[in-house]
């Protein structure tokens, strides 16, 4: 059986990434409804909130969720107290090590993934005891390692050196992304900035339009010599970023009014280079079953292909 399936108990191996504010109860239970897998974020450091819209899945699924602890941004061990009591049987973890992390999570019966972006990163993980990597490339939206390596290096690179069930993340957001990483050893996809522009996803109409209306030249990595280094759609602010080389400290001071108050001038709108792929605002139900309906499509004829051992 596919292993990130076994671990996650979803229908199909589509993994929606936990974006901070975004993906809370209203857009990972659509994704779940639809056989996918939610996340629950809790890097917008709103603990409360993140603990009611845990306990409120309950109420819209019976499906199955994770949820997402980013070591750095954690004030306290309160949510990893909370998701280690709440039932969760999923967990992702970034941004730190999850060194610390893995055993009482073990213990209360949880299946970790750490997110890597290298290959040095992916071999701590797997030394210290991880059940499983999200592979996050350079092309994927929101925080970035400044040394930029693609999904498409980084899934083989891993593979090289371990067996460990991998989660491909970064310029995937149909079929064809994840036919490409199947190929190359991974057993399950991630997607962001698809999600961000669902129809369930919380966001303004005029950030998925944003996305909608991006080229695949539509996005920048942004603030490379300091931290965070972030890949964000191109705009007037952006642009003057991307000019300067550094975020100046209010970059975030305004994230919600871009969010969900719909002023792209007012932040910075986290965007993956998949933007340039997406052409229309979908539901989470039309992403998945259209991505799971191609991937198979592309399998069967690469299946053909091999069985009539010629190139096509």
């Amino acid at each position: 059986m596919n292993r990130v399936l076994a671990h996650t108990g979803a229908k199909y191996p589509v993994v929606q990434a936990p974006m901070g504010w975004i993906a809370r109860s209203q857009l990972a239970s659509a994704v779940c409804e639809a056989g996918g897998l939610g996340i629950i974020e809790t890097s917008s450091g709103e603990t409360e909130a993140c603990k009611a819209e845990i306990l409120k899945m309950r109420e819209l699924t019976a499906a199955p969720f994770g949820v997402n602890l980013p070591i750095r941004f954690l004030k306290d061990d309160a949510m990893l107290r909370f998701v280690c009591d709440a039932g969760v049987k999923f967990v992702t973890t970034s941004a730190g090590s999850p060194a610390k992390f893995i055993a009482p999570l073990h213990d209360a019966g949880i299946t970790v993934y750490h997110a890597v972006p290298t290959v040095d990163a992916a071999m701590k993980c797997v030394d210290a005891g991880i059940d499983g990597l999200v592979v996050e490339g350079t092309e994927g939206g929101g925080f970035k390692n400044p040394e930029e390596v693609g999904t498409l290096v980084l899934l083989q690179a891993i593979r090289a050196k371990s067996d460990i069930p991998m989660i491909a993340a970064g310029g995937i957001c149909d079929g064809r992304g994840m036919a490409a990483a199947f190929a190359l050893g991974a057993e399950a996809v991630q997607m962001g900035t698809r999600f961000v522009s669902c129809a369930e996803s919380p966001v303004h109409q005029n950030y998925k339009q944003a996305i909608v209306d991006a080229k695949e030249t539509g996005t920048y990595v942004l603030n490379k010599k300091s931290t965070p280094c972030i890949r964000a759609l191109k705009t007037e602010r952006t642009a003057h970023i991307h000019e300067e080389g550094l975020m100046p400290p209010d970059t975030f001071t305004r994230i919600l009014d871009l969010y969900f108050g719909g002023d792209m001038e007012g932040a910075v709108g986290l965007a993956g280079e998949t933007a340039g792929l997406i052409t229309e605002v979908k539901t989470a139900k039309e992403i998945i079953d259209g991505t799971i309906s191609e991937f198979f499509a592309i399998a069967s004829r690469m299946g053909a292909l091999a069985d009539a051992r010629n190139f096509g």
